[in-house]
This record gives structure tokens, sequence and C-alpha cells, in this order.
């Protein structure tokens, strides 16, 4: 079978994960893991593989030396398709286009199969041509990134309790962008050197209820609406945090004037930036500011009936430097009506940040310049999503969050929406990072 043939048979596997573990079909994560057994037979003939947490996978690949370890992060687990209008199967993996056109679309051909078969190809072709890694390699796929995480928090429990300090730790997250900042022209490695952190709070107005012939001249619906707009219309501040600081302080060097001066005196042009960042549309603005939206809606549970309680649950993510505290003094402040209750409902607070310069990272951007292009800018990044990542801080503060594929603006919107998709050749081309990666 050739690598494509692999990825595609994976691809097919729906290893879809839900909230309520109860609704996740663990047998389809039984089936990938025999698939990845009979598939990278060299590499389950080499490493230690232990199942974490009942479906998380970790590998150890032993080293030459006793330095300290590479380890290499990616999730099983894809987001359900359910209610989306996809023009292919999800689930179909099919191939269209010839040469350099040849896109591969399924769920979780970008999030994050793409990053997790492309390692163990990597791998496996590793092991064919007779290697052995100079430091121990550890493989942590967790089962549940996209709802709880706790695959990777009870694998990175696992390598805490037998004292292992990874030199590198490498999870999804940036990818390579052509047009990320206005001036640079050359595409850009956009590496995650932190991420925002996350919280759900629920916002809650109650009444008294009662038919819905005779409301009040204030329901709890209308109080609700109010306090949702104000939300909208009173954001968090904006503010150029360290990771975008340094993004913009590499990247001066390769911007046209007069940017790449704007960028190199961040500290003094900081109100300019920031209100071009948040104009400029959704993904600069989450760069600057932290940001929050409401994203589900609950009333009452019949068309004639008033609302008793009426819901709102607002997704909130933070910049570095802010907690969930912070977070709940600003929605109190903007919603500024004291029978509006705010509740949190889970959360975590921003990660660290790891350097941007440094072994860790001269290794990342010199296998960045060797298999992705020599062009290629490697730029600090703020990750505005959550990764596993963020359960591995405790074990070393070089962590990192990188796809080694050449992404397009419309490749970006479908991950978690119909038509996720990914370029045969750019998939391939990530193969060589992670080889390039592992012979470091």
């Amino acid at each position: 079978m050739t690598p494509v043939e692999r990825f595609r048979e994976l691809l097919a596997i729906p290893t879809v994960s839900h909230v309520d573990p109860a609704l996740t079909d663990t047998a389809r994560f039984d089936e990938f893991h025999a698939a990845l057994a009979r598939l990278y037979p060299l590499a389950h003939q080499h490493l230690d593989r232990e199942v974490v947490a009942g479906h998380s996978l970790l590998y150890r690949w032993r080293g030459s030396t006793t330095a300290a370890p590479l380890l290499l992060l990616a999730h099983q687990d894809v987001v359900d398709t359910a209610g989306q209008r996809w023009t292919r199967d999800p689930f179909a993996a099919v191939v269209e286009g010839e040469g350099a056109q040849a896109t591969l679309y399924a769920r979780g051909a970008i999030d994050d199969k793409g990053a997790l078969v492309a390692i163990m190809e990597a791998v496996e072709e590793s092991l064919a041509d007779g290697a052995v890694p100079r430091t121990d390699v550890w493989l942590a796929f967790g089962h549940d990134e996209e709802t709880l995480g706790a695959g990777a928090r009870a694998m990175a429990a696992v390598l805490a309790e037998r004292g292992i300090r990874p030199a590198l730790v490498l999870d999804e997250g940036g990818a390579v962008v052509d047009g990320a900042l206005p001036g640079v022209a050359a595409p850009t490695a956009m590496i995650g050197v932190a991420e925002r952190g996350t919280a759900t709070f629920v916002l809650i107005a109650r009444e008294a209820g009662g038919h819905a012939s005779t409301p009040p001249a204030f329901p709890a619906t209308a109080r609700l609406a109010r306090a949702i707009d104000r939300v909208r219309r009173r954001p968090f501040p904006r503010r150029l945090v360290p990771p975008v600081r340094a993004m913009l302080a590499t990247a001066a060097a390769h911007a046209t004037e007069p940017l790449g001066t704007l960028f190199r005196r961040s500290a003094v042009t900081a109100p300019a930036l920031t209100a071009v960042f948040a104009a400029l549309g959704p993904e600069t603005n989450a760069l600057v500011r932290t940001t929050a939206v409401v994203t589900r809606l609950e009333g009452s549970a019949g068309d004639n009936v008033l609302a008793t309680t009426a819901r709102a649950t607002v997704n909130v993510r933070m910049l570095p430097g802010e907690t969930i505290s912070d977070a709940a003094v600003h929605l109190r402040r903007a919603i500024a009506d004291p029978l509006i209750d705010i509740e949190l409902r889970h959360g975590g607070d921003p990660s660290t940040v790891s350097p941007w310069r440094g072994p860790a990272w001269r290794r990342l951007s010199a296998a960045v310049g060797d298999t992705l292009g020599d062009d290629v800018i490697p730029l600090p990044y703020l990750q505005l999503g959550a990764s596993d990542s963020r359960f591995y801080t405790g074990l070393t503060e070089n962590v990192y969050r990188f796809a080694p594929f050449h992404l397009t603006r419309a490749e970006r919107d479908a991950l978690h929406a119909p038509d996720e998709r990914i370029r045969v050749e750019v998939w391939l081309r990530g193969i060589r990072f992670y080889r390039a990666l592992l012979a470091s």
C-alpha cells in the first residue's frame, strides 16, 4: 500500500468523540488501533505501546542516548459531521484532481489524522531505513481532544510520574500560510508558542413564568437578549501580548516598509497595530483581544409557555496574562445587570509561553527550512484554539504547536466544517518534515 492508501483507510474510520462519553462509539477506536498495528508493522514491532485512559495511545521509541526525548502529539478523534452539508461522504476519503491539485476530502484530513498518520509514516520509513533516533521518541495520541482532553491529561500524568522531561513537545497548531501578516509576501510557518485560555460561562435570566398570551413587560428572554447584546457591544480591550510582539519582531525583517518599522517598534505602535488587527478579520482580531461569543441559547420548552429560566452559553478565549476570574469580571461589568446570573461551567487559564529562541526553536526551524522550503519564515505565533499540548506544559518549557502543512485560507476554513480536505502533495511533504525532526 502507498502512504496515501493507508491514510485513506484510517480516515474512513469514524472516530468521532462526544462531550458525553456514553455517546462515543468506542468500537471505532478499537478498529482504528487495530488498523494502525496492521498498517505500521515495524513501528509496532520496535516501539513500546500502551493504552492509557481507555483509548489513548502512548508509544516509546528507544534512542541511542539518554538525552532528553522528543515528544510528538496528535489525536485520533474527529468532530461530528451531523448537520453539516458535505458535498462528499465525509468518511469516504475520496481523492479528486490530478498532480499538484490532487486533494483528499475527509473528516480529520487536517484535524488531526493528517498529523497522526504523517508521524506514523515517518516512523515506519525511518525504521525501514534502519534508523535509530539519537534520543527516545515518545508519541502520544489522545482519543478525546475535541471534547474533554482526558486522554492527553492522563498520558501527561504518566510521563510526569516517570520523570520524562522532553527537550521538545510538538502538537497540532499553526500551519504554513500565505498572507498571514500584511506586508509579508513570503510564506510563514506559524509555530504556536502559547495558546489562549478557554472558559464556558452561562448567563441566566429568571422569571415567574406563565402563559405566553400574557407576557410581562420585560420577560427573561428579553433580559437575556439585552445581556447578550451588551457582551457583543462591549468587547475585551485590545493589547499586544508577548507571543504576538515576538511574531511582529520576527516578521519585521521580511515586511515591506513602512510596515517593517511598525512591526519592529511595536512598543510604540501597539495602539495602531491592535486597531488594524482588530479590523482585518476574525483571526487577527483574536490575536489582540480576549474574545467572547454566545454559542447556545435555551428558553422555554413550549411555544406558548414563558421561560422561567433563559440561558445563554458564552465561549471565552483569553489572551496570555488574563485569567478566568478576569473574564468573569469583564462579563459582569459589560452586562451591568445584577439580575443576570453568571456561572462558570468549565475552563482553563492560558498556557505558559514557550521560548522562540534556543535549541528547541532552532530544531523546529531547521526542519521547516529543510523540508517545507527555504523561503518559509518560521514565526512565533499565539495559538487561537485549545489543543492537547496544554496538558504537557508541566513537563517542559519547550511546547510548540505546528502542523507541517501548507494550507490555503479555504482549507483552514474547512476545519470542523463541511468538505475538510488536504492536498496530497502537501500531506506527503509533511511526512518529510517529521522525518527530519526524528533525525535531528
